[in-house]
This record gives structure tokens, C-alpha cells and sequence, in this order.
């Protein structure tokens, strides 16, 4: 028999979920497969538009603009959820931004931004949610990435904090089990996204947004903590991880200078 980490969810219809990021890739992706499942979504994003798009003729769709990288609009958006009575079961945190950038191509604005969005954003979020999550139960999935995996070169500021999410995510989990508070890791490989259309380099193995959304759907219904894809991919990262550094760095310097 297999052990859940996480309470399996086959059946959304009884659900609420706040997908943060939601105006595009991943998000809106996950966003349109929550729906299809018969969830009630609540779509965040800083661009509306979008958002209004995907929830155009869906009576169980809410939009909430939200700019991560401000706590006040974490506070805003919240409390008015909370007024509504649409407070989330489970709540995704989908937003990110990314520039491929060796170390030499640091810039602090830039460095600032990528940052504030990919993981300070989540903090922020954190603060405000967790408290009541905390007293009444839910769940909470972050989508990191391969790149929090190793030292991938090209990636000197999204793989470093895509990596501080994969151990933010072990650390609620272990603190908000015994609370009732589920918590699953999301490690996508490469997704055809605004955001990777950025890399001049081949990507394996590469995705759609919608087989993402599809990989992540399943992984909630095993119940499971990290659900990573596809694994044709994500497992070759996996061995790299464990192998020792005197083995592991040759092979990554080797990637760099491909």
C-alpha cells in the first residue's frame, strides 16, 4: 500500500482553490483544469484581462488582481475574501518571473524583482494565509522547479530561489501536518511558457502548459508531497542530485559550456 503524504483530491466540486498567477502558463493552465474538474477558482494575477478571459461564462470563477511582491495587497485581497466567505481550501502559488543570467550578468534591480516575485512574494502570502489555514485546515502547493534541484548553469538567480521554495516547502510540511494543513511541492521541468520562450538553448523534454496542469491534477489525486514531471526528465536531474560533488560539478561545468 502506498503512503500518502497529502489527502488525495479526485473530486474538486466541493472545493475553493486561489490559484496566484493565474494570467498565463502554468497558472492559467491549472486555472482552466480546476474549473473543467468543477472547482470554485479564485484567479490572481497583476493582469486582469486575462484572467477575465479565462473566467468569461464560468459561474464558479473569481478574479482578484493581486501584485505578489506587495504584503498590503496580500492583506487586501484576504480580508476580502474573508468578507465574501470564499476563503480557499487550497491555495497555489503559481507567479514567477525569470531571465536566463550567469553569474556575471547580476544586476541589483533585476536581481531585486526576480526575487520579490519568486520567493519573497510567497513569504509575503504566507503571512497572511497561514493563520487561518492553521485554526481551520486547507492546503497549500508551491510550484518551484527542476532548477532548485542543483546548480544549473544560467539560472544564478531563479535556480537559487527556486531551490529556497523546495526547502520552504519541506519546512511546512513538517510544521502544518500535525496542524491539518496539507502542503504539495510542484517541480515542473520545461514548460512552453512566455517565461522560457526567453532561453536560446534546446529544452528536453518540453511541455505544454496544459500537460503541466494535467501532471499536477495528478499528482493531488495520489495524494502525493512533490509531484515533479515529466519523468523523463525530472529523474536524470534527481540522479545528478545525489551524486558527489567531486562528480556532480564536472558534469555542470560541462553543461555550461555547452
Amino acid at each position: 500500500m502506498t503512503l500518502r503524504l497529502n489527502p488525495a483530491i479526485a473530486d474538486w466540486r466541493a472545493l475553493r482553490v486561489w490559484v496566484i498567477g493565474a494570467s498565463s502558463g502554468i497558472g492559467a493552465a491549472l486555472a482552466a483544469e480546476l474549473l473543467d474538474a468543477g472547482a470554485e477558482v479564485i484567479l490572481s494575477a497583476r493582469r486582469a484581462e486575462p484572467m477575465r478571459a479565462l473566467a468569461a461564462g464560468r459561474s464558479r470563477a473569481r478574479v482578484e488582481t493581486l501584485d505578489v511582491t506587495d504584503p498590503a495587497a496580500w492583506l487586501r485581497v484576504w480580508s476580502q475574501l474573508e468578507t465574501a466567505n470564499a476563503r480557499p481550501n487550497l491555495v497555489v502559488f503559481c507567479a514567477a518571473d525569470y531571465r536566463p543570467q550567469t553569474c556575471l550578468d547580476l544586476r541589483a534591480e533585476e536581481t531585486r524583482r526576480l526575487l520579490d516575485t519568486n520567493l519573497l512574494g510567497i513569504y509575503y502570502g504566507l503571512e497572511v494565509i497561514l493563520p487561518t489555514l492553521a485554526r481551520q485546515g486547507g492546503g497549500v502547493a508551491l510550484i518551484a522547479s527542476v532548477a532548485g534541484y542543483a546548480g544549473l548553469p544560467g539560472a544564478a538567480v531563479y535556480g537559487p530561489g527556486k531551490a529556497a521554495l523546495i526547502n520552504l516547502a519541506e519546512i511546512l510540511y513538517t510544521e502544518l501536518k500535525p496542524r491539518g494543513v496539507a502542503v504539495y511541492l510542484i517541480n515542473p521541468g520545461f514548460v512552453a511558457t512566455p517565461l522560457t520562450a526567453k532561453n536560446d538553448f534546446s529544452m528536453p523534454a518540453l511541455l505544454t502548459p496544459r500537460q503541466a496542469a494535467r501532471d499536477i491534477m495528478r499528482g493531488f489525486a495520489r495524494g502525493a508531497f512533490e509531484i515533479h514531471f515529466p519523468f523523463r526528465f525530472t529523474i536524470w536531474l534527481k540522479l545528478l542530485r545525489l551524486l558527489p560533488y567531486r562528480l556532480r560539478l564536472p558534469l555542470l561545468a560541462r553543461l555550461a559550456r555547452s
